[in-house]
């Protein structure tokens, strides 16, 4: 029997504040959520031998659940520390890289996305233990090919990207560009892209039981002359199918654990897999081209990142986000130049370029115009503390008199 490779792959992520907030105005959806990422590990207790998912866990929600006293409150209804534990199992998890407070870095200032991929991995080998992450996960898919030098130098050796934006370098035929790892390039920097199947991800979002997305995925890829790699990635703590309490209306039970039962049985082709494992044995083939966007959500295709720049609110508090961080890394330059050694500049910086990330949430601007005052709230306070750290830059020395001169005979 032939093998057709899947990677399931779960992006899970909560803005700075908002599991919090919901155990105060809406405990039950705070339940279902945190109940959604325990069910994980517990659900394939037992199937280390054939399940395989990929995950990718924002720096704001692993964050949280690190929090000594979001722990305590919330124990009772979910253990914290041990599902953090649990989720190390290398047999049955592999950790992707993603941007810490979770924004489109494609859309925010290019000075400022290293920072958030580097904070997420200072945290991330901290509660996972280890430094390798080979895959990487862009916040909301969102990709341009600019990416791929940065991903480069932090050591990434793939990168998703979604099924609508990928053309191919030559001729290929269809299956080929969504089913076969390829290179894209850029800047003289190449990386690996995992392509999504963005139709069988509408699915496994929605709910599908595993004989339908065997039947699916043969039919997909039945003209194949190649080993197949069918990537599927959809939020892994969002809609009823993940976040339903009940094993008889849940991805887990009614789907995934019934298809791991089928491949354990020998009985259909589909095989699970992390993708580096894939790579290692059947590599990449052929060039491909990314254009920009994002995935697809409720009510937008993921073009031109419409879902976060639609309106002019939107627009203007991007615009603001930009003008600020122009402003910060040309105060961190400035001081540079002028070997600034102050702690207290220092604090008053960091103060100020945290808060400049956060406002970057990718959430912030999603939700129409409902989450754009949050932008500006973090940015008013970031001024704040930018001011008192060019306050303490020197400023230029006078020019004499007799310099002014010189300067002008």
């Amino acid at each position: 029997m032939r093998k057709v490779f899947h990677a399931l792959t779960l992006n899970l992520h909560q803005p700075p504040g908002n599991l919090p907030w919901l155990l105060d105005h809406n405990e039950w959806e705070a339940k279902e959520i945190l109940w959604a990422l325990d069910r994980m590990p517990r659900a394939l207790w037992g199937y280390e031998d054939v399940a395989r998912v990929h995950l990718a866990m924002s720096g704001t929600l692993l964050e949280t659940l690190m929090d000594p006293a979001f722990q305590e409150r919330v124990f009772g209804i979910v253990k914290c520390g041990d599902l953090l534990w649990h989720l190390q199992n290398r047999n049955l998890f592999e950790i992707l890289g993603t941007g810490f407070y979770h924004p489109v870095l494609a859309l925010i200032p290019a000075a400022d996305r290293a920072d958030h991929l580097s904070r997420w991995r200072g945290l991330a080998e901290h509660v996972f233990w280890r430094k390798n992450f080979q895959g990487f996960w862009p916040p909301e898919m969102g990709f341009r090919m600019e990416l791929i030098p940065l991903l480069k130098r932090l050591g990434y050796r793939y990168v998703m990207v979604d099924s609508h934006h990928v053309e191919p370098v030559g001729d290929m035929r269809w299956e080929e560009v969504r089913y076969r790892p390829h290179f894209a390039r850029y800047g003289g920097e190449e990386i690996i892209v995992v392509v999504r199947d963005r139709e069988l991800s509408d699915a496994q979002l929605s709910g599908m039981d595993a004989g339908w997305f065997m039947h699916e995925v043969h039919e997909r890829t039945q003209h194949c002359d190649f080993p197949p790699l069918v990537l599927t990635a959809t939020d892994g703590d969002n809609g009823g199918w993940f976040r339903n309490t009940s094993e008889q209306g849940n991805f887990w039970y009614v789907c995934y654990r019934e298809l791991l039962n089928w491949v354990r049985a020998g009985k259909t082709e589909v095989q699970p897999t992390f993708i580096h494992d894939y790579l290692d044995q059947y590599g990449a083939h052929g060039e491909v081209t990314v254009r920009a966007g994002a995935w697809n959500t409720g009510w937008h295709h993921g073009v031109d990142f419409l879902q976060w720049t639609g309106s002019q609110t939107q627009q203007d508090a991007l615009q603001r986000i930009h003008d600020f961080s122009a402003g910060l890394h040309a105060t961190a330059q400035r001081a540079q130049e002028l070997k600034v050694d102050s702690g207290e500049f220092s604090r008053s910086l960091e103060q100020a370029r945290w808060r400049l990330l956060r406002a970057e949430t990718s959430c912030n601007l999603f939700w129409g115009e409902a989450w754009v005052h949050r932008i500006h709230g973090d940015l008013d306070d970031a001024a704040l503390h930018l001011a008192q750290a060019q306050a303490l830059i020197p400023p230029p020395p006078e020019r004499s008199d007799d310099s002014l001169a010189a300067a002008n005979p």
